[in-house]
């Protein structure tokens, strides 16, 4: 009885020290926010008010910050799953000894430090844009958004992977045996199959952008987004005003996430109602009926 005593004290200040760490930084965060303190602190409390958010909002750099990143994270979205998509079909079908090899290609970028990509990015670049007059590509924008897609695009290939391995290919082959063209089988068997899937890495994508600093920092240019704002703002000095920002991203996050999960819970009820409907529809179908005093399925000529 005592060891079962000491190991649930244990096994309670563990998981307290755990949530603590945790959640302890977005409660003081929080708290933070709605004190009326020119310094960004908990105690003393000196009354609640909502003026950081005013003025946060009233913040032209912040604000183009945040609209700059919200443009560069929608952007990788539409490069990154694409790309990723393509690399996911491509190696489930080549040849089974060159997989290895293509896998460690297409996956060496989640490898490659952030600081070495926007660098490399950025000469790359450069060197193009003084070589062929074309100077399309060397925009802090465009460039933010090639060099992020190219790490990011090889998580949407894993998700999207992850997937596609248990797609039935004989549903291809159905198709096409009975008519279906390539491009028709993509946009009606498998593109459907993988909605799901490319709905994930999509919003892994838009994140992973949107929080990304190391790569952003030297690709942007002139440019800023919301991740090198807050950076430069640190260094000067927190003020409550960064709190009140964390509050509301944490706060459009939840509300995503819990209007997800609404909609998701919704979207399954439908399809057990719709399963529960077929069976029985089906099961009426092949109720006996009494012709002629023996007993015939209903579906019989």
């Amino acid at each position: 009885m005592t060891g079962q005593l000491v190991n649930r004290w244990l096994i309670g200040i563990y998981l307290a020290g755990f949530f603590t760490y945790l959640f302890g930084p977005l409660i003081v965060m929080g708290i933070t926010a709605f004190n009326s303190s020119n310094y960004p602190a908990v105690v003393p409390f000196e009354g609640a008010t909502l003026e950081w958010f005013r003025i946060l909002l009233s913040d032209g750099e912040v604000v183009q910050g945040l609209r700059t990143s919200l443009l560069i994270g929608v952007l990788v979205v539409c490069v990154s799953v694409p790309v990723g998509l393509a690399g996911a079909i491509v190696l489930t079908q080549i040849h089974a000894r060159a997989r290895p090899l293509y896998y460690l290609v297409v996956v060496s970028p989640v490898l490659t430090p952030g600081v070495i990509i926007g660098i490399s990015t950025v000469i790359f670049w450069r060197d193009v844009t003084q070589t062929t007059g074309i100077r399309m590509f060397y925009d802090g924008i465009v460039m933010t958004v090639l060099s992020q897609s190219s790490f990011i695009s090889a998580y949407c290939m894993l998700i999207l992977l992850a997937r596609l391995q248990r797609f039935d290919r004989s549903l291809e082959e159905a198709a096409l045996d009975l008519g279906a063209t390539h491009a028709q089988v993509f946009r009606d068997v498998l593109l459907p199959f993988l909605r799901p899937a490319m709905l994930s890495a999509s919003v892994l994508a838009f994140l992973a952008s949107f929080e990304n600093y190391n790569t952003t920092t030297f690709a942007i240019l002139a440019d800023k987004t919301l991740t090198t704002v807050l950076a430069g703002r640190v260094r000067q000095g927190s003020t409550p005003a960064i709190s009140a920002l964390a509050v509301m991203i944490v706060a459009i996050t939840v509300a995503a996430a819990v209007a997800y999960e609404i909609l998701k819970r919704r979207d399954d009820a439908r399809r057990k109602a719709r399963k529960a409907a077929a069976a029985a529809e089906e099961g009426r179908d092949l109720t006996p009926v009494v012709v002629g005093g023996a007993p015939q399925s209903a579906m019989a000529d």
